[in-house]
């Protein structure tokens, strides 16, 4: 099994796995002897690459050439 993202549910911290042989994910909550410093790099992880958009890419206009 390993560790592919955290979410919350209900208040809790669960940890979803995914099994490296078949694929299947499981969420699993923390306990107190999770090490609180990955359970962040992994929460860190996710919200950097989240597997969708956050907001709509629109094209950025050009600035004008003069203001005066």
């Amino acid at each position: 099994m390993e560790a592919i993202s955290i979410w919350v549910r209900k208040g809790e911290w669960v940890i979803l796995h995914r099994c490296k042989g078949c694929g299947v994910i499981h969420a699993n909550r923390i306990g107190p002897d999770d090490n609180e410093a990955l359970l962040v790099s992994l929460a860190a992880q996710a919200m950097a690459k989240p597997s969708f958009r956050l907001f709509s890419e629109t094209p950025v206009e050009d600035p004008p050439e003069s203001f005066g």
